[in-house]
């Protein structure tokens, strides 16, 4: 931990130096002191609504497309026969250039429909592999006890499998939250009215650069926050699973 803010600090000032110096005549990378002085100028009045626009999209995607996920998770366990099929389908929707479909779902769905579709699209596959992952790591002593007293594949998914599947279904979900809100900005980018991948627009057209960075940074900074907190929420769930010394 204390490596880590030793790295980030020296980050800071190397960026800080080659902001005043190596870029200061092209302005491309602004020193962080700059970035912060815009954002404490631009404030909450500017950031908010754009935060809560995107925000309302990446979780709404993040719901959609993690329950599309598990779902299709659970009948490919219970139906294994259809599981090549499944797959395939995950991962065409994984492949699928997210530039090249927004404008099609735009002209599709009114709203904010369309962000919300390519949210769901860009964490159903990380979730899909993460919960197949978990439910194929059952204890099979467990499996042979349920199916000894005649548990069929339904008990044990619901008695065993679901438990199993927990910390493996969490790293998935961590890795769906800041995909989501890619997926989202993106689909603000193809048209929206408001939200942090519009504000970002409207300030490279402008050439206000700090304040580019400024939204990117706290683009960044809610996805990481997304990510710790599924992380934290996932170790309460699961305190049985074993933890990566660090």
């Amino acid at each position: 931990m204390k490596r880590g803010a030793i790295g980030i600090l020296a980050l800071l000032v190397i960026w800080e130096v080659l902001g005043r110096t190596v870029f200061a005549g092209s302005r491309a990378v602004p020193p962080p002191t700059a970035i912060l002085t815009q954002l404490r100028t631009d404030g909450l009045a500017f950031y908010w609504p754009n935060i809560r626009t995107t925000l309302r999209e990446a979780g709404e995607g993040w719901l959609w497309g993690n329950g599309i996920a598990i779902v299709l998770a659970l009948v490919l366990t219970l139906f294994p026969l259809i599981e090549r099929a499944g797959m395939r389908l995950a991962l065409v929707s994984y492949c699928l250039p997210v530039i090249a479909i927004g404008p099609v779902l735009a002209v599709l769905f009114s709203g904010d429909t369309s962000k919300v579709i390519l949210a769901a699209i860009s964490v159903i596959f990380t979730t899909l592999v993460g919960a197949l992952v978990g439910l194929r790591s059952a204890d099979r002593t467990s499996l042979d006890v349920v199916r000894a007293y005649g548990g069929g594949k339904w008990t044990q998914l619901w008695t065993v499998r679901l438990r199993f599947s927990l910390p493996s279904l969490f790293a998935g979900l961590r890795i769906a939250a800041p995909a989501a809100m890619l997926g989202a900005i993106i689909g603000e980018y193809l048209g929206a009215e408001s939200g942090l991948g519009v504000a970002m627009i409207n300030s490279q057209q402008s050439l206000a650069v700090e304040r580019t960075w400024g939204i990117a940074l706290v683009a960044t900074a809610i996805s990481g926050l997304a990510y710790g907190l599924t992380a934290v929420v996932g170790r309460a769930l699961t305190p049985w699973a074993p933890r990566v010394s660090r």
